[in-house]
């Protein structure tokens, strides 16, 4: 087995055996939580996409929401770390995430460059920029601050907490709601980006059965693309 199919195999798609069983009554209670922070969730949504992108009441909102999903993720039950296999034995995933996370930059970046030159994509291209004009007026702490916090809160919510109280087609239904709580940054490009994001550390989630590995790819590709979309668009 080549190399590049072998660290796909293990980073997506084999299955490590865990017993992260749940009673019937732990599970219902878990859906019970994740229903009622969803529903928080989208009331600090509704209000985070009525705030300028990059204002103050923008970046409050986005911290509450933070908030909100690693709340939800830890009182809804047990979280885990996961593993990964290597050799004979199981590993937590570190390396692997964060090689990912770079493969996917790439990904992104090379799309973001080819939507750049498209004419037909200029509409995309003037939303993208206005959306990352505000960004120039933050301090680039609080922006790698804010990113890498929300990051972290929604991994622990959408393949913490929402993963776990998924029966059927988890990844599936996970990569649907983190797409729409994406489109509260006000940015196009990260929500359609959302997509393939939220697939990834979904089959990360399925493989390792904890939250770790999507973390970390997560937190590569969120803060490298802050730091590129700039670059390839203002």
């Amino acid at each position: 087995m080549s190399p590049v199919r072998e660290f796909v195999r293990r980073s997506l798609w084999e299955v490590v055996p865990r017993d992260h069983q749940q009673t019937p009554t732990a599970l219902r209670r878990r859906q019970l939580v994740t229903i009622g922070f969803v529903l928080v969730g989208a009331v600090v949504l509704g209000f985070s996409l009525r705030t300028d992108p990059g204002s103050s009441d923008f970046y409050l909102a986005t911290l509450v929401l933070a908030a909100v999903w690693a709340v939800g993720a830890f009182t809804s039950g047990p979280l885990h770390l996961g593993r990964i296999s290597r050799g004979e034995g199981l590993r937590r995933p570190v390396l692997s995430p964060i090689l990912l996370g770079v493969l996917l930059v790439a990904v992104f970046t090379v799309g973001a460059l080819v939507i750049r030159e498209v004419s037909l994509a200029d509409p995309l291209v003037r939303q993208i920029r206005s959306v990352l004009r505000y960004t120039e007026q933050t301090p680039i702490a609080l922006l790698v601050f804010v990113t890498a916090l929300n990051g972290i809160a929604e991994e622990l919510f959408f393949r913490g907490a929402a993963f776990a109280a998924v029966t059927r087609h988890p990844v599936t239904v996970t990569t649907v709601a983190y797409t729409v709580a994406t489109l509260a940054t006000g940015n196009v490009m990260l929500s359609f980006a959302a997509v393939l994001l939220g697939v990834v550390v979904g089959l990360q989630r399925r493989a390792s059965g904890g939250i770790l590995a999507p973390i970390l790819t997560h937190l590569t590709w969120s803060l490298s693309m802050l730091f590129l979309l700039p670059l390839i668009y203002l």
